[in-house]
């Protein structure tokens, strides 16, 4: 079989791997991973045999991620990737030319640029939807006019990649509605050098409307994780574990006796606000939140539905869809970071099946279905959406 028919794929910012194995289900295989954080490479190593390159991106040439995937960039066929959306700074113009330059989302378009796979995928933060370019090199010069409007960045990485070759589609999708069990919201940008790529249509919605599935609840996920060992998760702390237990499954902070929140809230009791994470018990006929990378924050409590304990790593797993054989390595803390800020393994594997089926001549226009179906809470997410929007903020500029 030659290297091409095997649908090899390069993968940058890899962390847990949890786009990686998404990816993989849809029929890719993943030839190399860059990732820098130590315990991330380590649980790479410890579940593949794929090569990883430990080292910070802005150091590693692209022949070099060439060379430990034993490939030539004709033989990549999709670049994938989630970088950090780093703000570009604004402490004075020097330090932010050099904060352009070396952030690691001009290094994703660097890669590109010189391997030209046919497709990529980025994934990103809700973020990256309103990140403004706030300083920029001469040599990009032609962003200098829009660089402190709403979207600049976006803007700009959607431009430098159509110099290359590459149509973008892109849209915020929020996981549960792909059967994911978690409400959780990633830009994701689809590269082809060619036609564009439909967006697809979502699989599941809250209560089955439009016909689809019904969001998958946490009950269906952990359910049979209840009596977990100590040794999986961080204790609650004791004032937290002090008021959570008057709390039943699905409440919060709202729902403690009126005579304990000043001192259970603290601070927090005058801010501003909805507050929703304090003392937030989790509900097991809902999709989990968005998972943190540490569950026992005051403010982004994930307290089991009914034990006195916040979930556990195994259940962090689980919601993100990792196989329960996946091995994490690293201090519990360091574990929890990793499983919070992966891709849902069924976000991914949304992803990389979109694009499969475009290779495959699968892929129908979804222009006309499931027209009350948003792909997130959000409006305006879409890529028609978000260039009608930025060409608004130009001509007012320009007015």
């Amino acid at each position: 079989m030659s290297s091409v028919a095997q649908h090899n794929v390069i993968s940058l910012f890899s962390g847990a791997m949890g786009l990686d194995l998404g990816v993989e289900k849809a029929g890719f295989s993943v030839r190399v991973c860059v990732e820098m954080d130590k315990y991330a490479v380590q649980t790479i190593r410890a579940n593949t045999d794929i090569p990883v390159i430990d080292r910070d991106i802005n150091q590693v040439t692209t022949q070099e991620i060439l060379d430990a995937a034993g490939l030539d960039a004709k033989d990549v066929e999709m670049v994938i990737g989630g970088p950090p959306c780093q703000a570009f700074s604004t402490a004075g113009r020097q330090r932010g030319l050099a904060d352009f330059r070396g952030n690691v989302i001009i290094q994703y378009l660097r890669v590109i640029n010189e391997i030209r796979p046919q497709y990529f995928i980025l994934e990103n933060v809700r973020g990256l939807l309103s990140a403004k370019l706030n300083v920029v090199p001469n040599e990009y010069y032609e962003y200098e006019p829009t660089k402190d409007l709403r979207g600049s960045v976006l803007n700009f990485l959607i431009k430098e990649f159509n110099k290359m070759g590459y149509t973008v589609s892109h849209a915020l999708f929020n996981a549960a509605n792909y059967g994911v069990p978690e409400i959780r919201e990633r830009v994701i940008l689809f590269g082809h050098r060619g036609d564009k790529i439909q967006l697809p249509p979502p699989t599941h919605s809250k209560n089955g409307e439009n016909g689809l599935k019904p969001w998958c609840t946490l009950r269906e996920v952990i359910g049979d994780l209840e009596d977990e060992s100590p040794e999986n998760y961080i204790p609650l702390r004791a004032k937290c574990a002090k008021y959570i237990h008057l709390l039943k499954e699905g409440e919060n902070w709202r729902s403690l006796p009126k005579d304990v929140l000043p001192d259970a809230m603290g601070g927090a009791y005058k801010m501003a606000g909805g507050k929703t994470g304090f003392y937030r018990r989790l509900s097991y006929d809902k999709p989990a939140p968005t998972l943190v990378t540490s569950p026992t924050m005051p403010a982004t409590l994930l307290c089991h539905p009914t034990r006195l304990r916040p979930l556990s790593i195994r259940e962090y797993a689980r919601i993100q869809q990792f196989p329960d054989d996946w091995i994490f390595v690293g201090p519990i803390e360091n574990v929890y970071k990793q499983i919070g800020n992966a891709v849902p393994v069924g976000l991914g594997y949304m992803a990389g099946k979109q694009i499969m089926n475009h290779i495959q001549g699968l892929v129908k226009s979804n222009k006309s279905e499931f027209p009350s179906l948003a792909f997130s809470r959000y409006k305006g997410t879409t890529d028609m959406e978000f260039s009608r929007n930025f060409q608004v903020q130009i001509k007012r500029i320009q007015a």
